[in-house]
C-alpha cells in the first residue's frame, strides 16, 4: 500500500496591478533554492491562474515560499477585478473576459514567465488557445477538458509546456512505475476485478485524471474498467466514514483506493494514495514550471512535456 499525506496549505482570497510585486520573498527560514533563475532581477517570473482559487492560491504561495517573481496578475471566472495578497504580495485578479487586454502589459513587464494553470475543467482548452496565441510557456495542473485536442493542438504549435493529470511527484513516481509493468507485463492481471473508489472536496465536479492515468495502466495490466465505473464519493458525511478523511480536510483532499481482486476473491491487492490539502500539488507545479525554464533556457528541440519527464530530469526539490 502506498499512501501520502501532506499537510493543509493556508487558503484565502484578495488582487493587485501590474506594479511589481511587493515583499514577493519567502517567510524566514521557509525559502527554497530554486534549480534556474530568470528575467531581469534574476528570478523566474510566474502567473499562476487562478489565485482566487484555492488550488491557484496554494499555488501562488509556494512560487513565494521558492524565492520566484510571482506576477501580481491573474486571471479568474470573477465578476469583477478582486485582489488576493500572497505572502506580502498584493496579486490583481481580473476577469477571464480582460485577459487579452491586460496580458499584453503583462508581456511587456515579464516577457520571460511561465503561466501555472489552476482554474476549471471547462477552461482547460480555452485557456491553452489563449496561451497559445500569445506565445506564453504553461504548465497544465488543471484536470479535465478535451485532453487530446489539448496535447494535439500544443504540439503543433511548438509552445514549451509540461501537462499532466497530477503534480505530485511520489504519485507520478506511482504512475511511472504502473505505466512501466504494463508495457513489459501486459495482461499480468489478467482475470482480476478492479474497483476505484476516488475522494475529493465536494468542488471537484470531475472524475479525477490521475484516477482514469492510473487505470489506463491497469487496462493494460488485463483488467477492463471505463471511466463511468470509476466510484466518485463527494458527500461529506461518506468522505469521513467511508474514506477516513480527516474532517478538516473535507475541502481539499485526494483519497485514492485501487483494489484488485482475483476471480475467486482469493487473492487481493491495493493500491492507495491519501492526500491532505493543496501544498503536495501546488509544490509540484512550480518544480515542473522551474524543470520547463531549464528546458526553454537549453532550447530544447523537445517542447511537450509531462511530470514523469520532470522525474526522469532529477528536477523536484
Amino acid at each position: 500500500r502506498a499512501s501520502a499525506s501532506l499537510s493543509k496549505s493556508a487558503a484565502g482570497v484578495g488582487v493587485r496591478g501590474l506594479a511589481r510585486p511587493l515583499g514577493g520573498q519567502a517567510r524566514a527560514g521557509r525559502a527554497r533554492a530554486p534549480m534556474c533563475r530568470a528575467s531581469a532581477d534574476g528570478k523566474v517570473p510566474i502567473l499562476v491562474n487562478s489565485t482566487a482559487g484555492k488550488m491557484g492560491f496554494a499555488t501562488a504561495e509556494s512560487v513565494v515560499y521558492a524565492g520566484l517573481d510571482l506576477v501580481p496578475v491573474s486571471f479568474a471566472s470573477v465578476a469583477q477585478k478582486e485582489r488576493v495578497d500572497v505572502e506580502g504580495t498584493p496579486v490583481e485578479v481580473f476577469p477571464v473576459q480582460e485577459r487579452d487586454a491586460v496580458i499584453k502589459d503583462v508581456l511587456q513587464q515579464y516577457p520571460d514567465l511561465i503561466v501555472i494553470d489552476f482554474t476549471l475543467p471547462d477552461a482547460v482548452n480555452s485557456n491553452a488557445d489563449f496561451y497559445i496565441a500569445n506565445k506564453i510557456p504553461f504548465v497544465m495542473g488543471t484536470t479535465g477538458g478535451d485532453r487530446a485536442k489539448l496535447l494535439k493542438d500544443v504540439e503543433e504549435a511548438g509552445l514549451y509546456s509540461v501537462i499532466a493529470a497530477n503534480m505530485g511527484k511520489q504519485i507520478v513516481a506511482l504512475q511511472a512505475m504502473l505505466q512501466y509493468a504494463a508495457r513489459e507485463f501486459p495482461g499480468a492481471f489478467a482475470g482480476y476485478k478492479l474497483d476505484v473508489v476516488e475522494s475529493h472536496q465536494s468542488t471537484k465536479v470531475d472524475t479525477s485524471g490521475t484516477a482514469k492515468d492510473i487505470v489506463t495502466s491497469f487496462n493494460k495490466l488485463g483488467m477492463p474498467c471505463e471511466e463511468d465505473d470509476i466510484r466518485k464519493v463527494r458527500e461529506p458525511a461518506q468522505q469521513m466514514q467511508e474514506m477516513n478523511v480527516p474532517e478538516e480536510y473535507l475541502n481539499g483532499h485526494a483519497f485514492h483506493t485501487y483494489t484488485l481482486t482475483s476471480d475467486d476473491g482469493s487473492v487481493n491487492f491495493q493500491f492507495q494514495h491519501n492526500v491532505c490539502g493543496r501544498r503536495f500539488y501546488a509544490e509540484g507545479s512550480v518544480d515542473a514550471a522551474l524543470f520547463l525554464h531549464k528546458q526553454m533556457a537549453d532550447k530544447s528541440q523537445r517542447k511537450l512535456f509531462d511530470m514523469v519527464d520532470v522525474l526522469n530530469a532529477g528536477a523536484m526539490r
